[in-house]
């Protein structure tokens, strides 16, 4: 037992260090200075990685840490290749061009985003053998959420209950600012209504995505590794840096707020041993920003 505080204490640092510096971090720090992104950036943190994966096999006190260097690796190197063929002429020409219907664009950004899942979702079975270790699972509803006094939360409570009511907090939450902001008259919403069964589809599989790629991966291969805490802790910077510079809503409140859900997501797969429960919590806020995205397109 001794020996496992000992390696939490040395291997968290390390931890947290690979992920400030692929995250977008160093992005937001070069913006704040008024400095263009070099396009080497993703490469960058790509090569970054390929380093910390090779330090994770070369030195032995840092093996533990080898399966979240692979995942990361994976992620990132996934990430910037899907963005090579984004650029491309036959991609933006298909797929990006001035007045593209809205769910061929999208569809095109989501088969994207579905490869990077499967190729994370891939080296996890690898590693792991058993989808249930890296929580592709339904998981238990039933199951008691872990007392939170801040949020009055206490003993005796289900999953199946706060699923529901942490979905609707963040729906409110992202629907409230965001329609203040596009203010859509009713013509506009009769026009956008159609592209609903498109937006909907497109926030289950967003959802989906990027509770396998951000969440299955990190929560696997550090909770046992550096402690509930220290992982809980990474996801919730990580997830909300990601939504600093381009989520909705973006900035200090995007980090904030996407933060937080990702560290009530993270949890509740611990505790249900599945995803369903965060893909449930990500789903409803998503259907409210890809609507918002569908509004802005009739505008």
């Amino acid at each position: 037992m001794k020996q496992a505080h000992s390696d939490n204490r040395s291997l968290a640092p390390v931890a947290w260090a690979a992920m400030l510096v692929i995250s977008d971090l160093p992005d937001i720090i070069l913006g704040r200075l008024g400095i263009a992104l070099p396009p080497w950036m993703t490469w960058g943190k790509v090569g970054f990685l390929a380093a910390f994966v090779a330090a994770t096999l070369a030195f032995r006190v840092l093996r533990r840490l080898r399966p979240y260097a692979l995942a990361l690796f994976t992620l990132f190197l996934a990430l910037g290749l899907t963005g090579v063929l984004r650029s491309t002429a036959w991609f933006q020409g298909h797929f990006n061009y001035q007045g593209v219907p809205f769910f061929t664009g999208y569809a095109a950004i989501m088969v994207l985003d579905i490869l990077v899942a499967l190729a994370v979702i891939a080296v996890l079975w690898l590693m792991k053998r058993d989808r249930r270790a890296f929580f592709l699972a339904r998981g238990d509803m039933g199951a008691p959420i872990a007392p939170i006094r801040w949020l009055g939360i206490g003993a005796g409570e289900s999953w199946r209950k706060f699923t529901w009511i942490f979905a609707g907090i963040a729906s409110l939450a992202v629907a409230v600012p965001t329609f203040l902001a596009i203010a859509p008259s009713a013509s506009t919403l009769l026009r956008a209504l159609p592209m609903l069964p498109a937006a909907l589809l497109f926030a289950a599989v967003n959802a989906f995505t990027e509770e396998a790629y951000f969440r299955c991966s990190l929560i696997s291969t550090l909770h046992e590794v550096i402690g509930k805490g220290h992982a809980l802790g990474l996801i919730l910077v990580f997830f909300g840096l990601s939504h600093w510079l381009y989520g909705s809503p973006s900035g200090i409140v995007g980090f904030a707020m996407t933060g937080f859900l990702s560290w009530i997501m993270a949890r509740s797969m611990l505790e249900t041993r599945g995803m369903l429960s965060a893909w449930t919590i990500h789903f409803f806020p998503d259907v409210v920003i890809f609507f918002s995205y569908a509004l802005a397109y009739v505008k």
